[in-house]
């Protein structure tokens, strides 16, 4: 349990923004298997205020689509506050989260996303704007550094937060120019953590429950962010969370594993609103990430990568073996 600004969430082990797979059937799966809070996908806000398509898709959501944060890229104080309305009216949010972790370069280059580590000005317009406005908290996602790690600057931009409004930081434990390969540097996490007086959260590397205990020991954060970790795992939250009350974890057999990955199938054909040859781009990406960690599978997987339908890559999936 974890408090953010005025809400109290039951789970301090959350579903990261993931942009591109994030989405709603992604999140439904990982409910049933045990995450107890997620993220909408990062969205800009000028894509959701001028209604692009994209944009209104990514906050489809369900009555079992809760609780839910969202996040938003920007820069532009105004802008992001009609952007954040706009989310509010469509779906109800327990916080919003300012992105300023995105290392894309396409994002950096508006001067938005992790560039704002280097902008602390800028950033405190931007958190100001929101807290004083919105009636759900802020909270905002930063990097240990921009090209280099520097412990004085994030220190000092995790403080600039702190004193803007922020209620709770999301930190990636690396830098801008990392992106999102290399070590994690958890002395950093930990010194934001010991530098502010709101939550914490680490991210980055949380791949199995060992690393997310490593990441709560080794940086005292009052919380964790799952991303890739939990890319054809839906059960990662849960392990974490039974692994961290000292409870045995059960391994997933392959069985388990295609139940899991047809079930995330059929969401994904329900609900993903894209043209039908984009579809199949999608599943096939979703079958190799249930698929990536079986050294028998690699023959599926190169099939995978050959299939033109659903019924062609559930046939595939039928034929695997179950153990």
């Amino acid at each position: 349990m974890v408090k953010i600004g005025s809400k109290t969430i039951n789970t301090n082990v959350f579903l990261a923004p993931l942009a591109g797979c994030s989405d709603l059937a992604f999140r439904l799966i990982c409910r049933e298997y045990g995450a107890k809070f997620c993220f909408f996908e990062m969205i800009d806000a000028n894509s959701l205020i001028y209604n692009r398509i994209r944009s209104l898709r990514i906050i489809k959501t369900t009555e079992e689509d809760t609780p839910i944060a969202g996040q938003l890229l920007g820069r532009d104080p105004q802008m992001l506050l009609e952007a954040a309305f706009k989310l509010m009216d469509s779906v109800n949010i327990s916080f919003l989260d300012i992105n300023c972790a995105c290392p894309v370069r396409k994002v950096v280059k508006k001067k938005y996303g992790a560039y704002l580590i280097n902008d602390p000005e800028a950033l405190s317009k931007l958190i100001k704007k929101l807290a004083c406005n919105l009636p759900v908290p802020v909270t905002v996602k930063i990097r240990i550094g921009y090209l280099d790690k520097n412990g004085k600057q994030i220190m000092d931009v995790a403080k600039v937060c702190e004193d803007s409004g922020a209620s709770a930081l999301f930190v990636h434990g690396r830098t801008k120019r990392q992106m999102y390969s290399g070590d994690v540097d958890y002395s950093l996490i930990k010194a934001v953590k010991d530098a502010v007086n709101i939550p914490v959260f680490g991210s980055g590397n949380v791949l199995t429950p060992h690393l997310a205990k490593k990441m709560f020991d080794e940086t005292g954060c009052d919380g964790i962010i799952v991303a890739r970790g939990a890319l054809g795992r839906p059960w990662m939250a849960r392990d974490i969370i039974d692994y961290m009350e000292g409870k045995n974890i059960t391994p997933i057999n392959m069985a388990e594993r295609k139940a899991a990955l047809k079930k995330h199938l059929l969401y994904f054909r329900k609900y993903k609103e894209v043209k039908d040859s984009v579809k199949v781009g999608f599943m096939r990406k979703i079958a190799l990430w249930y698929l990536r960690d079986f050294a028998e599978c690699a023959r599926a997987r190169g099939a995978i990568c050959r299939i033109n339908s659903y019924d062609e890559l559930l046939s595939l999936i039928n034929g695997l073996p179950d153990d």
